[in-house]
């Protein structure tokens, strides 16, 4: 068998090709242009009513509804008023920032009935050179000489009051999957954590096993509550039911848990008995529907934020504590965390959506505030005049100023270094791990055999920070999130056979 050589002059026409057809940046790029698109939308929906508390007399229901918001393109509105095209060049001479306004239709619904609606601007959004709001989006090197940008120039970043700013990727865990690890510390030898991650709901879960051999599961304000509680909570009541859907007949760890809650014979007196172990103190009826609405929420929100979802909630929930169970037993190896499976990258679009999705509550949150206190005084206000345009702006430039990010993140926007054209591509590539920079963790900073085709071999700095910067591979492509409604449609189409 012959093997295909490929001379150096070849390899050479196969990357020029490569990247005249694929940028540089193109996974940063794809993820702005997604966020833009799509991100924004879904945002804008997770929000789309909002009800005041305090509302005029004579009207039993007023809501606020938000619809359609469309981004343009960077424009300058210069002192007499008048408005153009705004280019980057200018953006850095000027120190400006090379943004767009974004626009929101607001409309008010009194009693059912539409009273107004209007369009408004809510914000200037950062634009990133070279993706599809930008104004240099398609140029041709000729085009780009003459507003002033250099043709070889990735694009891929910001201009915030003309500095240039560039998302640092961010490494982290992949949400939504269980992982069991060793604890040196506290009372379980192992633990199994899931952060469940759907929209707006991210809640980190935790399994452990106590000295008294009862399994226990925490998320959010629910502390260390059994697990089989949980179970027979989300409907799987009968014992028989529960060692069906755990799939461990026999095992003497399960047989105990069973044993110990099985006086608890119905799906209202476990919802109860939850309820009481978290300090819910109202009549038995709000006790129960208060920890139903909890179960609905917060309890693995990835699967479903809803009652009929309680089914699949126990289904996964058992295979979880099947998974801890076969894990702290030896009886199957230990998930490796530091394998890129278990890891997902965070681009420039993923973290200005959680930006925004935080910084939408809080314009949300103002305006109420604003119609509140005018309600208060006896009149009812316009909704035009309840909203600040200044507000949005001023937060989402003040985190890429300064790399100060939502869930207390640090160092996520940084000034991109010029010294020469590598270090800048460099700085583009990067990537950053959440881990802290004192402590050893010598698992995270080691090279894993998955970083392979995927991060760069030996780009990482000398000291503390050895292994948690690294830096993308130049011929690395980012896969973007998949809609898994769609997924599921097509493998039931497939013959794929949901569990029940």
């Amino acid at each position: 068998m012959n093997k295909l050589k490929i001379t150096n002059k070849q390899s050479n026409i196969l990357l020029s090709e490569y990247f005249r057809e694929n940028a540089f940046v193109k996974a940063d790029l794809d993820s702005y242009n997604r966020f833009v698109e799509e991100e924004l939308i879904k945002i804008i929906q997770e929000n789309r009513e909002v009800e005041p508390t305090i509302v005029p007399p004579n009207v039993e229901d007023f809501k606020i509804r938000l619809d359609n918001i469309t981004v343009e393109k960077p424009e300058i509105t210069e002192a007499d008023g008048s408005k153009r095209n705004l280019y980057p060049l200018e953006a850095r001479l000027r120190k400006l920032s090379y943004a767009a306004p974004v626009f929101l239709e607001v409309s008010a619904h009194v009693n059912g009935v539409q009273r107004e609606s209007y369009k408004t601007q809510i914000a200037s959004l950062p634009i990133m050179l070279k993706s599809k709001h930008c104004h240099l989006k398609g140029l041709s090197q000729e085009e780009l000489v003459k507003v002033g940008e250099d043709p070889h120039d990735e694009g891929g970043y910001f201009i915030i009051n003309g500095t240039e700013k560039v998302i640092v990727k961010l490494e982290d865990l992949a949400p939504n999957r269980f992982v069991v690890e060793t604890q040196t510390t506290g009372i379980s030898d192992f633990v199994g954590k899931i952060f469940s991650e759907q929209g707006s709901y991210k809640i980190p879960h935790q399994i452990e096993k106590l000295r008294d051999e009862i399994f226990y599961i925490t998320f959010t304000r629910v502390k260390r509550i059994p697990v089989i509680v949980i179970m027979k909570a989300l409907g799987v009541v009968k014992d028989e039911e529960l060692m069906k859907v755990i799939g461990l007949p026999n095992n003497g760890q399960v047989f105990v848990n069973l044993l110990e809650f099985s006086d608890l014979k119905d799906q209202e007196e476990a919802l109860d008995y939850i309820a009481k172990r978290i300090g819910i103190t109202q009549s038995k009826d709000i006790r129960v529907e208060r920890v139903r609405e909890i179960l609905t929420k917060y309890l693995l929100p990835h699967i479903g934020i809803s009652e009929e979802d309680f089914s699949n909630k126990a289904n996964n929930l058992a295979k979880y504590l099947k998974n801890f169970i076969q894990v702290s037993n030896k009886e199957v190896p230990m998930e490796d965390k530091d394998h890129y499976m278990n890891k997902r990258l965070k681009l420039s679009g993923e973290l200005l959506a959680d930006l925004f999705r935080v910084n939408i509550k809080v314009l949300i949150g103002d305006f109420l505030y604003n119609f509140q206190r005018i309600v208060k005084r006896g009149k009812f206000p316009s909704i035009k005049v309840i909203i600040r345009e200044k507000l949005l702006t001023q937060r989402i430039y003040s985190s890429m100023a300064t790399g100060n990010w939502v869930a207390n993140r640090k160092g996520v926007s940084q000034r991109i270094e010029r010294t020469n054209y590598i270090q800048m591509l460099s700085t583009l590539q990067r990537v950053v791990s959440p881990v802290s920079a004192s402590q050893e963790n010598f698992g995270a900073r080691a090279l894993h055999p998955t970083h392979m085709g995927r991060l760069c071999m030996s780009e990482t700095p000398e000291g503390t920070n050895i292994g948690l910067r690294k830096n993308l591979g130049l011929l690395t492509k980012v896969s973007q999130n998949i809609d898994e409604d769609k997924l599921i449609e097509s493998l039931k189409n497939h013959g794929l056979e949901m569990v029940k």
